[in-house]
């Protein structure tokens, strides 16, 4: 029988907030200046550091609170003579498994499941890793009086055929390699049911496991077992206690909110592309700061907008391009982080996110100032073909299809190229004219449109 005075609170780190907790959250490799100085081999490898730069965020911080007092919640759980019932209940479900069984019934349960849903790419995973190492500090509890090892989290993936089977038998081979036990092998020796899986997981996730965490839930949406893989988990709660963290994308919300009883389960938090704030100017600034090309280059406020737009907020896309861009420059022999290498980044290695982010115009609205009556399509509507010297631009709300993209589908032959629009709005990079560019645009040999984007704002219009 389970000791009454046992504390698990006492076995778990101390739970962290503020300024201590992102101190703790954050991961910034060594990086140092002479990098740059390295042959091109040393210089690509070190570039991978890159990805593993973790700045914490509001999510960051909402996701290891949300993880931290489920666990504790859950281990909890496991002290008093409720959990002793349920272990005796457990045992002769698994003992009368092939008998008539019908009084058998989850005694601890609880609705202890929630969601964490969120756009991919965002950093919901590595936010969720983050706060797992931290709050469990990555190693097993272990009671005495009666002895007993408990993982804090177990974290497993959705299978793509929602095989509610294959999900029991992925769990007890992590409890195996955690505990260095033999549950798996057994229970495929024994040429165990689904039935009996899920009572002698049970049984297992009862004495072993605090927090269960199954990633890419979305795959239940399409396929016919969803709705039996969700009832399995529901199952696992009422029979262990357990909490369980349901981790997927946007699309698992139309799955959950079908029915009632499954919208309880999927209560939790919703995150979406992360927005142009001060966190986001900031990442930008602290991924520049890794620059392993052989010239230093400063960010500047255009290429903080460049990279928004051309991300669509999703933070995995930003850092793809500012590494992709130092690995084209280095390779090339440019040596220098600029627009030129960030739009060969995208055109060349983004291709197939392109029609998922299309590039819009954004513009501060303080430095438009318009005449009434007049709209960017008047300013190239003339019949004279004459441009307007006002500062006409296109609205946020613009239909990106309607306008085209940005610069990057001009055509540049010089013979049909369509009228463009200029915001000229220097105020983020002021120390550099036209003549300048015309001049680095003739040394480089490249269009001084690729060097104009992130300097102004600019929008092609059909005509």
């Amino acid at each position: 029988m389970l000791n009454e005075k046992w504390n698990f609170a006492e076995k778990l780190p101390t739970m962290l907030s503020g300024e201590k907790l992102k101190r703790k959250l954050e991961i910034r490799p060594f990086y140092d200046n002479c990098n740059r100085l390295k042959v091109k081999s040393e210089r690509l490898m070190a570039l991978n550091d890159i990805y593993s730069i973790y700045l914490p965020s509001v999510m960051s911080e909402e996701i290891y609170s949300k993880i931290y007092l489920a666990m504790l919640r859950s281990l909890q759980k496991k002290e008093g003579k409720l959990a002793v019932q349920q272990r005796n209940e457990n045992g002769r479900r698994i003992r009368n498994i092939n008998g008539a069984d019908h009084g058998y019934q989850g005694i601890i349960g609880g609705s202890d499941s929630f969601t964490i849903i969120g756009t991919s790419g965002i950093g919901k995973s590595s936010a969720i890793s983050r706060a797992v190492s931290i709050a469990s500090e990555n190693r097993v509890i272990e009671m005495e009086e009666p002895f007993c090892k408990i993982i804090p989290v177990v974290m497993v993936q959705c299978p793509f055929d929602c095989s509610v089977k294959g999900i029991l038998l992925q769990i007890l081979r992590e409890i195996d390699m955690e505990l260095d036990t033999h549950y798996y092998d057994m229970a495929v020796r024994a040429r165990a049911t689904t039935d009996m899986l899920i009572g002698s997981v049970s049984q297992i996730a009862l004495n072993h496991i605090g927090l269960l965490v199954v990633d890419e839930i979305q795959n239940i949406v399409n396929h016919r077992q969803g709705k039996s893989l969700v009832g399995m988990l529901t199952q696992l709660i009422n029979n262990s206690g357990i909490s369980i963290c349901m981790v997927g994308t946007p699309e698992a919300e139309t799955f959950f909110e079908s029915v009632d009883y499954l919208a309880r389960r999927a209560l939790g938090l919703r995150y979406g592309n992360c927005e142009y704030n001060a966190y986001f100017r900031e990442f930008c600034n602290i991924l520049f700061q890794y620059q392993y090309v052989g010239q230093e280059s400063i960010i500047s406020d255009g290429i903080i907008q460049w990279l928004y737009e051309h991300s669509a907020g999703v933070l995995a896309v930003v850092v793809s391009l500012i590494h992709d861009a130092q690995e084209i420059s280095i390779l090339s022999g440019r040596e220098t982080l600029d627009m030129v290498s960030l739009n060969e980044a995208y055109d060349k290695r983004m291709n197939m996110l392109h029609g998922h982010i299309k590039p819009s115009v954004v513009i501060k609205k303080d430095s438009v100032k318009r005449k009434k009556g007049n709209s960017a399509l008047e300013a190239v509507g003339n019949s004279d073909g004459k441009e307007k010297k006002e500062n006409n631009v296109l609205p946020l709300e613009a239909d990106a299809e309607s306008v085209g993209s940005t610069a990057d589908s001009i055509d540049r032959t010089g013979d049909s190229m369509e009228p463009v629009i200029y915001s000229a709005d220097k105020s983020g990079d002021p120390d550099w004219s036209f003549m300048e560019l015309a001049e680095q645009a003739k040394r480089n040999r490249c269009d001084m449109l690729s060097l104009l984007k992130g300097k102004i704002s600019i929008t092609e219009i059909a005509v």
